[in-house]
C-alpha cells in the first residue's frame, strides 16, 4: 500500500487490509464467488508483510489449515460464501471447543445450495449461530460499508484473540463488491490485541493450568506449537490441560465455560447504530447492505413528516437483547428488513413482540431490498 491515507477500495479488499492491520499473517482458502477477491488480495499482500497464503483443495481443508496456522502462532483467516460456509461447519465446531482464535469471513450470496452465486443475500444469519452441532460460542459481526468492513475486520481479530474463539465476519455480496472511498488508519492509531501467552516455565503450565485462566474472559493462555509447552488439542471434551476426559462434570463445565465466555461478556462487543430513534414511533431494524436502503427510507419518511428511525445491529451474535428490548418498549411498530425469509425477524419478534407489533420485510430474489420497498411496507402497501 502507498502512504496515501485515502483509497477507493472494494469491500472485500478492505476486509483484507483490515485483517493485515490486525496482524493476520496466514490465509487458507478456496475461491468462491462473491468472496474470491479476499483470497486474491491475500495472496498478493501476505508475502509483502512476511505472511503465508495457501489455496486449499476445498473449504473443509481450508478451515482445518486455518486452525493449524493459528495453533502455530499466526493470526489466521479464511473466506468463503454460502456453500463453502456449510462445508466449514464441522471444523468450525472443532475450533470452538478447542478454543482456536481465527476469523471466518462469509460473503453471503443467494441460496440454498449453489443458488445465485453472484447475487446478494443474508441467508446465513441462523447458520452463523447454529451451523455446527452442539452448544458452542458464537461471535458474528456484520458491516454495512467499505469503511466499516476495514475497521470491524480489525475488531474481529481482536475479539478472536481476546476470547480464544472463531469470529464469523458475516458480510453480504452488496458490501463485499461495492467500492467506496475509505480512510486507512496509521498503525499507531490501531489497537491490536494478541492472545495471552503463558508467563511461566513450561513444566508449570500443565500442572497449574487453572491458575492462569483470566477470570473475566474465562480464557486460558495459548502457547504456540514449538514454544516448548506441553499442550494437547482435541475436539473431544477435555479437562483444563486439554487432555480428553469422560468425566461428565468436567465435560459440562467445559461447554458451559466456552459459551459463557462469550455470552457473559457481550457488553464488551455490543456494536450497533441508532439512527433518528429519539422520537421514532416506527423503527426499521436492518443490517449489512439492507441497512443502507433502510437509512434512505427513514430519511424520505422523515421528510414526509413520519416519525421513523432505524436500529442497525453490527453484532449479530450474541443477540443484542437489551438494545432490541429497549427499542420495542419505545416504538409502536418495528419492521425487520432482511434478504432472507425472516431469520432475524423471529428473534426480534421473540424479544420485542410483547411490547409492540413486529413486521417483516423480506426478499430472496437475489436483489437488494430497495428504499421504496421499505417505504411501501411501512405505508401499508401505498
Amino acid at each position: 500500500m502507498s502512504n496515501n491515507k485515502y483509497k477507493l477500495m472494494q469491500g472485500n479488499e478492505a476486509c483484507v487490509e483490515g485483517a493485515l492491520a490486525a496482524g493476520m499473517r496466514f490465509f487458507a482458502g478456496y475461491p468462491i464467488t462473491p468472496s474470491t477477491e479476499l483470497a486474491e488480495v491475500s495472496s498478493q499482500r501476505l508475502p509483502q508483510v512476511g505472511g503465508k497464503f495457501i489455496q486449499m483443495e476445498d473449504e473443509l481443508a481450508s478451515m482445518a489449515a486455518v486452525i493449524g496456522g493459528s495453533l502455530a502462532g499466526l493470526k489466521s483467516m479464511t473466506a468463503t460464501s454460502g456453500p463453502g460456509f456449510s462445508l466449514m461447519q464441522e471444523n468450525l465446531g472443532y475450533a470452538c471447543i478447542a478454543e482456536i482464535p481465527c476469523v471466518v469471513v462469509n460473503v453471503q450470496r443467494g441460496g440454498p445450495s449453489t443458488g445465485l452465486p453472484t447475487s446478494p443475500a443474508q441467508g446465513e444469519v441462523m447458520q452463523a449461530k447454529w451451523g455446527t452441532h452442539g452448544d458452542h460460542p458464537v461471535i458474528a459481526l456484520t458491516p454495512n460499508s467499505v469503511q466499516e468492513t476495514y475497521e470491524y475486520a480489525i475488531t474481529a481479530f481482536n475479539l478472536a484473540e481476546k476470547y480464544r474463539t472463531p469470529v464469523i465476519y458475516l458480510m453480504d455480496e452488496t458490501v463485499g463488491h461495492m467500492r467506496e472511498k475509505i480512510a486507512l488508519k496509521d498503525p499507531v492509531e490501531i489497537e491490536v490485541l494478541h492472545r495471552t501467552k503463558p508467563n511461566c516455565e513450561p513444566k508449570d503450565f500443565v500442572q497449574y493450568a487453572d491458575k492462569f485462566m483470566d477470570e473475566k474472559t474465562m480464557v486460558h493462555p495459548l502457547p504456540a506449537f514449538g514454544e516448548g509447552y506441553r499442550i494437547h488439542v482435541t475436539g473431544l471434551t477435555h479437562d483444563k490441560t486439554g487432555f480428553p476426559t469422560n468425566d461428565n462434570k468436567l465435560s459440562g463445565e467445559l461447554v458451559e465455560r466456552i459459551c459463557n465466555k462469550v455470552e457473559m461478556n457481550v457488553d464488551d462487543f455490543s456494536f450497533y447504530e441508532e439512527y433518528k430513534l429519539d422520537d421514532a414511533e416506527v423503527v426499521v431494524i436492518a443490517f449489512g447492505g439492507v441497512s443502507r436502503s433502510a437509512k434512505e427510507a427513514v430519511d424520505e419518511l422523515r421528510e414526509a413528516g413520519q416519525k421513523v428511525g432505524m436500529f442497525r445491529p453490527i453484532t449479530i451474535w450474541p443477540l443484542l437483547e437489551k438494545q432490541i428490548a429497549s427499542v420495542g418498549k419505545k416504538a409502536k411498530e418495528i419492521y425487520v428488513a432482511e434478504m432472507n425469509l425472516g431469520q432475524y425477524y423471529y428473534e426480534v419478534e421473540r424479544i420485542a413482540g410483547k411490547d409492540c407489533k413486529v413486521n417483516k420485510i423480506t426478499k430472496v430474489t437475489g436483489e437488494l431490498i430497495a428504499p421504496d420497498e421499505i417505504i411501501k411496507a411501512i405505508n401499508g402497501g401505498k
